[in-house]
């Protein structure tokens, strides 16, 4: 007799893979790490090879031969759109990998860790920003979240670039003053904007590592500089904006539902960010519950799975306690 794995979850992020294979009775039965999913750079089917090295390494972790795989439940970055999805759902299918397959983009993995049943709403806030919602007779709310085109301000890169924006203008005169002309260069060892507008220019600081720039912001803004300050007031009211539309798209503006912040920067739990904005949210949704999600996302991908193959309730529990 071999395993059964009952639910092949996949949480996949730019930056890694994680794999967990669930048996039927919610025992976590392996796991494993692997690479980024990137298929906008790689191509689909070389970003497919990435997760395929890290399912095979799960499956060569189990505690005895392979005898059948159930439902893939992927929860992926890059697929934004629901067409990208279905392309992503179509080509996971042709790998064999399950019997059947469903992807989500990996911001519901992160919603549905974060909830006992699929009701709520999460907006992430790492790299970029996203907010999904979803109630348990399948209905979503959704935004594209590809960045101005879509009508998308903030995340960390987001922020990093605003803020080197209003510190150039600020040192060369056509902006106001912040303290931001000071600490962005100051943070590479250098002593002027010029000085960092060339090195982020010519390559020699990455714009891969403008990311550092987004905790600087922070500290200035609780030092008191007002440029900052007012960014990130407005990154707060941007989460909020998202939230509040996609709780009035699923009927929950007026029921007592989660709202859960995650990413890099809302986990980070900036006071001045997060508590601003339950105080803006407690004045557009003044029952929603708000809270920073810790549980990883691929334990929601996992629960996703779950659901799809109709688990009872004491499996998402034995499932759930694992991650605890």
């Amino acid at each position: 007799m071999g395993v059964n794995v009952s639910v092949v979850a996949v949480d996949a992020g730019n930056s890694k893979t994680d794999v967990a294979l669930i048996g039927e009775d919610g025992t976590v039965l392996s796991t494993a790490r692997g690479g980024g999913f990137q298929p906008p750079y790689v191509g689909v089917e070389a970003a497919l090879d990435v997760l395929a090295g890290a399912l095979d390494e799960a499956l060569a972790a189990l505690p005895g031969p392979v005898g059948s795989v159930g439902h893939v439940s992927a929860c992926l970055a890059n697929a934004d759109l629901p067409v990208e999805e279905a392309e992503l759902a179509e080509a996971l299918e042709a790998r064999g990998w399950g019997t059947s397959v469903q992807v989500r983009n990996d911001t519901f993995a992160i919603l549905r860790a974060g909830v006992d049943e699929p009701r709520g709403v999460a907006v992430v806030c790492g790299a970029g920003i996203n907010c999904v919602g979803m109630v348990p007779d399948g209905r979503t709310a959704r935004f594209p979240a590809i960045g101005r085109i879509s009508g998308d301000w903030g995340g960390g890169a987001g922020l990093a670039e605003e803020a080197l924006w209003f510190a150039a203008r600020a040192e060369d005169g056509r902006g106001e003053p912040t303290e931001l002309a000071r600490v962005l260069p100051g943070h590479f060892g250098l002593d002027s904007m010029y000085a960092l507008i060339e090195a982020l220019h010519r390559g020699t600081i990455p714009l891969t590592r403008r990311h550092e720039l987004t905790p600087v912001l922070f500290a200035t803004a609780v030092a008191g500089d007002p440029v900052a300050g007012a960014l990130v007031e407005r990154l707060a009211q941007e989460v909020v904006a998202m939230a509040s539309v996609a709780l009035t798209r699923l009927g929950l503006l007026e029921e007592e539902a989660p709202v859960l912040l995650g990413g890099s920067v809302l986990a980070a739990r900036h006071p001045q960010l997060n508590d601003r904005i339950a105080e803006l949210l407690a004045a557009r949704a003044p029952k929603a519950v708000v809270r920073v999600v810790s549980e990883p996302p691929v334990l929601g991908a996992a629960l996703l799975g779950l659901d799809v193959t109709g688990a009872a309730p004491e499996v998402h529990r034995r499932l759930r306690a694992q991650y605890a």
